[in-house]
Order: structure tokens, then sequence, then C-alpha cells
């Protein structure tokens, strides 16, 4: 069995960074032909996994809290999105994608043209394979405990 060459960290994470590019740009056009903003869309793709906070969202997104109260107000205006009290804490707002928003977030996939052709040249075991490393590689893990 022959040896693969190793790639290094660095090309790894230009390849990372081009593709990444690649599939956001792809995401900003489908969001845009949806009528939404790359922003809004994103909201939608997090919330697919879950209601979540405000707070939440806004450290997920990476974005300021005001902001994320803006992007939410458009979403919720056009039926995208609800907020619904939380069952833990009465003074926290969770926000629920609504079944038009499922709709939508499908919409914007499925329009994602270029993703969608570039996982399409992998075979199925290749696709597999690629859904266990990004898994690995972006699932956080628990940092190591120190060592004395």
């Amino acid at each position: 069995m022959t040896a693969l060459p190793r790639v290094d960290s660095a090309r790894l994470m230009e390849l990372l960074s081009v593709s990444l590019a690649a599939y956001y740009g792809d995401f900003t056009v489908a969001a845009a032909g949806e009528n939404l903003t790359a922003s809004q869309g994103k909201t939608l793709t997090v919330l697919r996994r879950g209601p979540s906070s405000m707070s939440t969202l806004a450290t997920t997104l990476t974005c300021d809290a005001s902001n994320m109260t803006g992007i939410v107000d458009r979403l919720e205006k056009r039926g995208l999105v609800r907020r619904e009290p939380s069952a833990s804490d009465r003074r926290v707002k969770n926000v629920v994608l609504t079944a038009e928003g499922e709709r939508v977030i499908d919409v914007i996939r499925s329009n994602m043209h270029h993703t969608l052709a570039g996982l399409d040249t992998l075979d199925e075991q290749e696709q597999h394979t690629l859904g266990v490393l990004l898994e690995r590689v972006f699932t956080r893990q628990p940092a190591p405990a120190a060592r004395p």
C-alpha cells in the first residue's frame, strides 16, 4: 500500500476557505432568489436545527444582538419564524422556524446549483466520507483536561 502524500494544514485551510467561499456565494444567490439576505437565510438554516434564543442566534451568527432583532423582525413579518416564550425562562423569547420557513430553506438549498453539482461529482462512499470528516473537524469537542 502506497502512503498518501501529506497535505499540510495551511493547504487544507486554503481548500476550506475556497470551498466555503463558493458555498456561501451559492447560498447568497439562492437566498436572494427568495428575497432574503444571506444573514436572513443563515438564520433560517440555524433555526432548522431547532428553536433558539435571540442571544444564542446572535452568538451563533456572530452578529450584534440589535442586528439579530432586525433580522428576526423581518423574518417574522414574512411568516418564516415566530417568537415564543421559553418554557424555562419567561423573560427569554425563543425563535422558532415556521412551516413556511422550512419550505423556504428547502427551496434555497435546492437552488444551490453549484454546490449540489459539486457534491454530485462524489460517489456514495465519498459523500459518506466527506460527511464523517466534516463532522469530525467541525464538531466542537470539549477542551482536553490540563495536564499536571
